[in-house]
């Protein structure tokens, strides 16, 4: 019996569904290495054979195109005419391939393909191309030959990843200045780096790098995979940004969008060879009912082979290390997850999952940790799937975590539709805690989906138009500037405290960036406005936003401060939703809650290990924009009781101001 079931009695009944899928996908990679007569590693290097590459005496392109009766390169080096020293010749199972002497092509010559097939002929970019550019006059994309004389060596060689715990940064390039443009790799790594190394995180999640025609997608409307988008730089550029990463020991993880891609045919993969079933699913399942998008047939050996390349590109190429997968739970089920209402087991094995996506998901595990051992690979997936983070070989699809999708929606649920006075700390501490328990997680409050046009940012749904008038520390306060500041500061101390793997924030959010995100598009005059990061705001010390910011970082220091902290456990000491009171210790850290919005306790007493404590963290400090209600030099004993003596505990009394919340440490 698989460990995966064995540790989870109520899977029992499920036990043949997921044996079989664990037998298809031993099965599958039987047949993709040759019965393990290559490795999935050698299988998975299709980038090194199609597409442009240069040898020692000439280049040579290849390209798949089974449906295709003639292909023709057509670039700045042939009058973008279809010429017949430029006609690709078959080479055998749908493969097409040309060798050009070397003088016959340049570094920055762009270039594409005409793919004829019977009944008609289009323009192609080359669906193994690493660089495409797009002519800002005629807004056309197309591939570019890249070929530096002085590429780009990395300088930091080897690189792990600390993940103890894992602080994410999750970020977009084009977005990352203040002005109302795109920004660029190099500006990133100059001016951004610097404050992420700052506050103390110790990866980036990157959104966006793989090329989309639409930058108001977000990056999630992928025409080329291979390819990095040139509209922050040049690929050396980007190189340069992810070793100046590792040298400050930061991680880089890249949003790698391979559950659906963009339905365009010039630019993506659409009709490539003018078939509709090259790289998608026929019929009704071609077509992403929500996304507007292409979905992948993930059970032919071909795509499984392109997107297997793809991750293996990333890691070599640009040494990221590892993965956020977009889309998961889209993958899984047939259905996408759409209406889905995933209340019990059954529903994770009733014939509605997608065998051939979830063998894909566990095989691209598989592959990107026998790249990279040290790899990180993180699932968006919000239907609890189980096994998602679980070894491949205990019967899991080998993540290495699992996003907490339920805790953002939950705090905007609460913020929506709860007075405050029905903020439940057992229901609150419930959220954050409710995960299986052998599967790591991120937690986080909000990221880029929360404030995306339609929403608002937490600190904005918070405090709302008064941020506009009473973030200055010099023109008056008002009720929902100081409410959405103090409970700001608690909601990331909750969700940050109660990781059992990693915490993640979007970009600018630490110092509470205001309003939402919005992409340039006709609804809103192509404006950049909202699709840009405020800086100067965390910067001006006459403004509170630096308050938050400063919180954020203590925050994750004293976090760091405790060994191993996210593998900890989370001993709750005290619940009561009628004073609105929660208290839990993890180590040698104690973290208490208030969320009573009025109610100040005297003596408010909880048992404790017996000793000596000291507070370390407090969100009503005036560092942190509060009110220092509270004395913080003094340390706090524990009072002895005899009945509980036994236990090593004794009542730890502390006073506990309305809407506060802070971290006592045991120093004896």
């Amino acid at each position: 019996m698989l460990k995966l079931i064995k540790n989870d009695p109520w899977l029992e009944p499920y036990a043949a569904a997921i044996e079989g899928r664990y037998e298809y996908i031993q099965k599958r990679e039987a047949d993709l290495t040759c019965n393990g007569k290559i490795t999935l590693s050698e299988f998975a290097s299709g980038h090194l054979y199609f597409g442009l590459h240069k040898t020692e005496k000439s280049w040579i392109f290849r390209e798949w195109a089974p449906n295709a009766t003639a292909i023709y390169m057509i670039g700045d080096f042939n009058g973008w005419q279809k010429i017949e020293e430029f006609r690709l010749q078959p080479n055998g199972n749908g493969e097409w391939q040309i060798e050009l002497p070397l003088d016959k092509i340049k570094h920055h010559d762009l270039y594409k393909l005409i793919v004829c097939w019977n009944g008609g002929e289009g323009e192609r970019i080359p669906a193994w191309t690493t660089r495409v550019v797009q002519d800002h006059h005629t807004h056309i994309f197309s591939a570019q030959v890249w070929d530096p004389l002085l590429p780009y060596e990395f300088r930091t060689k080897k690189f792990k990843p600390n993940t103890n715990p894992l602080l994410i940064y999750e970020c977009h390039i084009g977005m990352a200045v203040e002005d109302e443009r795109v920004g660029t790799y190099e500006e990133f790594r100059i001016n951004v780096l610097p404050r992420i190394k700052e506050d103390g995180y110790n990866a980036i999640q990157i959104m966006a790098i793989q090329e989309h025609p639409y930058y108001g997608s977000f990056g999630y409307h992928v025409s080329s995979f291979f390819a990095a988008s040139s509209r922050f730089g040049t690929p050396d550029e980007l190189k340069h940004l992810i070793d100046d990463a590792h040298a400050m020991g930061i991680a880089v993880i890249m949003d790698i969008v391979h559950s659906h891609a963009v339905k365009n045919e010039k630019e993506g993969l659409g009709r490539f060879d003018g078939s509709y079933t090259q790289y998608f699913h026929g019929g009704s399942r071609r077509e992403h009912p929500a996304w507007d998008s292409l979905i992948f047939d993930y059970g032919k050996s071909q795509v499984i082979h392109f997107l297997l390349s793809n991750c293996k590109f990333w890691l070599e190429e640009y040494n990221f290390d590892g993965f956020r997968f977009d889309g998961v739970t889209s993958m899984l089920y047939y259905s996408h997850g759409l209406g889905d209402n995933f209340s019990g087991y059954e529903d994770y094995y009733n014939g509605n999952e997608d065998d051939d996506a979830i063998c894909y998901l566990t095989l691209a595990n598989k592959l990107i940790h026998e790249v990279r051992p040290n790899a990180i690979t993180i699932a968006e997936e919000v239907s609890g799937m189980p096994g998602l983070a679980t070894k491949i070989k205990d019967g899991g699809y080998g993540f290495d975590y699992r996003m907490a999708m339920n805790i953002p929606d939950y705090w905007i649920k609460i913020i929506k539709e709860r007075k405050d006075e029905d903020w439940h700390p057992t229901s609150i501490f419930w959220e954050l805690t409710n995960r299986r328990e052998e599967e790591k997680t991120i937690s986080y409050a909000e990221s880029h989906d929360q404030a995306l046009v339609g929403d608002k940012t937490i600190i904005f749904r918070l405090i709302d138009s008064d941020m506009y008038w009473y973030m200055s520390k010099h023109y008056g306060s008002s009720y929902a500037t100081d409410r959405g500041i103090a409970l700001h500061k608690m909601i990331r101390l909750a969700t940050a405290s109660t990781i059992n793997g990693g915490y993640l924030n979007f970009m600018g959010n630490e110092f509470g960036h205001p309003e939402w995100v919005d992409f340039p598009r006709e609804g809103n005059g192509w404006s950049h406005k909202y699709a840009r990061r405020q800086w100067w705001l965390a910067d001006n010390k006459d403004l509170r936003y630096h308050y938050l910011g400063d919180f954020d970082k203590a925050m994750l220091s004293l976090l760091k401060s405790e060994k191993k902290f996210e593998q900890t456990p989370i001993i709750r000491l005290w619940d009561k939703d009628e004073d609105q009171v929660l208290a839990y210790m993890r180590g040698n850290l104690i973290f208490v809650f208030s969320f009573n919005p009025s109610q100040s306790f005297y003596d408010y007493g909880f048992l404790a290990p017996e000793g000596k404590y000291q507070v370390v963290l407090d969100t009503d400090s005036l560092a942190f924009g509060g009110n220092d209600l509270t004395d913080d030099s003094i340390e706090h004993f524990t009072i002895h009781d005899e009945l509980y003596h036994k236990d090593g505990k004794g009542w730890l009394k502390l006073y506990i101001p309305a809407r506060t919340a802070f971290v006592l440490r045991k120093i004896d």
